[in-house]
């Protein structure tokens, strides 16, 4: 559906892209994941023609999308703030589109309808943007974007300004309506539980560079550098014959014993989460910390300053970099 080709972004020389080259798929859900200032929303903006590149190429379905005005690109972009119009309804703020277009007055009714029974506005289309939470407006703007029946929509932290549990019930409303429009989302956030929860494939981005692109269980279970490894989820990174390996905190074994285990260290804390108990243990002659998580059947009692061994499963190291 997309494909950057070699693509490379570069303000006042500094590279911000650094070469990229990445296919998307039709009807999938791909997240460019990564801390704040990675180029993440630079790659949204160039696929959505608000940058140039500096080189390189955008195609969609074929065509060559690099020097056509965003107006041309069969694309929609929901921001994080809205942008919707303070002085029109809802209904207004997602016929606005169509109107621009020139369609038929009766087709834009159709659509309207459509893309407000898709995202569960039916009673709200009278109303203002002032008159609606933060939620309903960002379901406003994701009706506009979908009412134009773009190939790919393209949503930039859409949820980022909302509180968590208002967040939690909008990614599975997204989640579900991605799927029954089978329309192709490129997805960008910080949120890494986020990134997990939605989609079908994440790119990983650091500095302007992919770290690695997989599905949320291949990164998870495999990561292949050391800032996948601890960027998404929790891990515990060890360093032996000088080899980096990761091993998430599920798989580490607390034991009472400390003869023939792995590591041995001091309980510096003890968490309890509800489903899960965490233990954060200071290792012997190492500066690191690790943490070991059990699920809520294990009720062990630990203490803080006791002594336990640390041990795991050989195939449960995952080694970092090559």
């Amino acid at each position: 559906m997309i494909e950057l080709v070699g693509v490379e972004k570069h303000f006042a020389g500094q590279p911000v892209v650094h070469p990229l080259s990445l296919t998307i798929k039709e009807g999938e859900f791909l997240t460019l994941l990564g801390p704040s200032g990675c180029g993440k929303t630079t790659i949204l903006r160039m696929i959505a023609g608000f940058e140039q590149p500096s080189k390189g190429q955008i195609m969609l379905e074929g065509t060559d999308l690099t020097n056509l005005p965003p107006n041309r690109r069969d694309l929609n972009l929901v921001f994080q703030h809205y942008a919707l119009f303070p002085h029109m309804t809802v209904e207004d703020n997602i016929a606005f589109g169509l109107k621009m277009k020139k369609m038929p007055l009766k087709e834009q009714r159709e659509r309207v309808q459509e893309a407000v029974t898709m995202t569960q506005l039916n009673q709200l289309v009278k109303r203002y943007p002032h008159q609606l939470s933060g939620g309903q407006q960002q379901r406003v703007a994701i009706a506009r974007a979908i009412a134009n029946k773009p190939k790919v929509l393209l949503l930039d932290e859409p949820l980022g300004a909302l509180d968590l549990q208002l967040r939690k019930s909008l990614q599975s409303e997204l989640k579900h309506l991605q799927r029954s429009l089978g329309i192709t989302f490129v997805y960008v956030t910080h949120d890494q539980e986020e990134a997990m929860m939605l989609s079908d494939r994440i790119v990983i981005m650091n500095t302007g560079r992919v770290e690695q692109i997989g599905t949320p269980r291949e990164i998870y279970a495999t990561p292949t550098t050391l800032f996948s490894a601890t960027f998404v989820g929790e891990n515990n990174i060890f360093s032996q014959d000088g080899r980096l390996f990761a091993v998430r905190p599920e798989k580490l074994h607390a034991v009472r014993n400390t003869e023939e285990v792995k590591r041995t260290g001091e309980v510096l804390d003890v968490l309890y989460l509800g489903s899960i108990h965490k233990l954060i243990v200071q290792l012997d002659d190492e500066p690191m910390t690790v943490s070991i998580v059990f699920d809520f059947t294990d009720n062990r009692p630990w203490e803080i300053g006791e002594k336990i061994g640390v041990d795991w499963n050989d195939q449960d190291e995952v080694v970092i970099g090559s």
